[in-house]
């Protein structure tokens, strides 16, 4: 070995001498530094027991709060004054009981949920309470049959309940609801259609004039009427006109109704109509309105319930009779709410009872209609093309049931022809 390998040798590093890479260190944190897991998120509707016993103990000590206040600090009198007092005791105390354990939006959150939960159960106990009132009232008319299916030309303010009706007044409530029907359906449907499909400066002023007569009270309809029919042209008070005040009443609350619902007719039906060649007004005829039929049945039964409660447009154009009128251009002809008015004002309990009776036929039949128009409203046609689907679906199956159960006709054995046998055919001279 030479003297420079030995150098090479002597100066070459050895493993224990060579340098070593750079490690990283992976230091844990104490568990007291470590960031806590977020709360875990839960829905505002959502409701616990906590929850349920805030609102039982707000409302308790709203109550108490309420009481305290109105017998020690302040001389609250009457039933609003208490009710509201104890309304705005109740937010209060449930708000600060609620940002003891909530965040801000949880609070805001609860206090809104309240207060909308309050107002709408104080419209339901309003209402509730006209109804039972009504109908605690009626009570002793009702159970008498001859109380719809009489009149009252033979019964006088002294009569007892068991003579007399308001038939008279179902007979000219329904007469004249028809007429104004027949007057407002073709005006307030034309309308509609000419709002929706030609816009324009003249059907924007038209909607206005409409939007306009929406808060039109009853009494200038039925002035209107008295003042044009009645005291120009020379007629009489009759059911006719009481029919023409009632459609004036019925005629914006029809076009709006209808004009909505044409508007949520889809345009792809339109143009596909128009691809195939069909003018507007087929289109119209033929797609817009079928497709919308729900809509305005609907339209036309909220129209009906608007018009059948009214009082004073008959009150100055169709006047009072206690006898049966079926003939609506002559002589006076009573509807129920006209017979309600006169009825309750009498001083006689009997005439009261008849007339809080009459108040629960009307109340009855404006439910119905609602109801109604709640049912045909609710039938789309996207609901009446799953629910024919489903029927087409259910015949097709029944079908296939019936031909799988059905007796299968037998098979008759194949027919061959045979050949003739030649040992016993007889042989032909030829």
């Amino acid at each position: 070995m030479t003297i420079a390998s030995e150098q090479c040798l002597t100066e070459a590093p050895t493993a224990a001498e060579q340098p070593r890479p750079a490690t990283t260190r992976t230091t844990l944190r104490d568990a007291q530094q470590l960031p806590a897991r977020p709360a875990s998120r839960r829905l505002l509707s959502d409701t616990r027991i906590g929850d349920a016993l805030a609102l039982v103990g707000s409302a308790v000590a709203a109550i108490s709060l309420t009481a305290f206040i109105a017998t020690q600090l302040a001389p609250v009198r009457g039933a609003p004054a208490l009710i509201a007092t104890t309304i705005v005791c109740f937010v209060a105390i449930y708000a600060a009981v609620t940002a003891v354990s909530e965040p801000g939006p949880a609070v805001r959150d609860r206090i809104a949920m309240v207060v909308v939960h309050t107002l709408a159960f104080a419209v339901l106990l309003v209402l509730g309470f006209v109804v039972v009132y009504t109908l605690a009232r009626a009570l002793p008319a009702l159970p008498h049959l001859n109380f719809y299916t009489q009149d009252m030309a033979l019964a006088g303010p002294l009569d007892p309940l068991s003579t007399g009706g308001i038939l008279h007044a179902i007979a000219g409530t329904l007469i004249q609801i028809g007429i104004a029907l027949a007057i407002t359906v073709p005006l307030g449907l034309a309308t509609a259609v000419f709002l929706t499909e030609i816009p324009g400066p003249f059907a924007r002023f038209v909607r206005t004039v409409v939007e306009a007569m929406t808060a039109l009270p009853s009494i200038v309809s039925g002035l209107f009427v008295y003042a044009t029919a009645i005291y120009a042209l020379g007629l009489d008070k009759s059911g006719f006109a009481a029919a023409l005040a009632i459609s004036i009443m019925m005629l914006p609350i029809m076009i709006r109704s209808a004009d909505v619902v044409l508007r949520l007719v889809p345009l792809t039906l339109k143009e596909a109509s128009y691809g195939l060649g069909s003018s507007q007004w087929k289109t119209v005829w033929h797609v817009v309105l079928p497709t919308s039929r729900s809509g305005l049945t609907t339209a036309i039964i909220l129209a009906t319930a608007r018009g059948i409660g009214e009082t004073s447009p008959v009150l100055l154009t169709s006047g009072f009779t206690a006898a049966m009128n079926t003939d609506p251009t002559a002589g006076p002809m009573v509807s129920l709410p006209l017979a309600i008015f006169q009825f309750v004002k009498s001083p006689e309990p009997t005439m009261i009872a008849r007339g809080f009776g009459t108040a629960a036929v009307l109340m009855a039949l404006v439910v119905l209609l609602f109801i109604v128009a709640r049912v045909v409203g609710s039938d789309s046609p996207a609901r009446r093309a799953a629910r024919h689907d489903h029927l087409a679906r259910a015949h097709a199956s029944l079908a296939r049931t019936l031909r799988r159960f059905a007796p299968r006709p037998r098979r008759s054995a194949p027919h061959h022809a045979t050949a003739p046998n030649s040992a016993t055919e007889p042989e032909v001279a030829s």
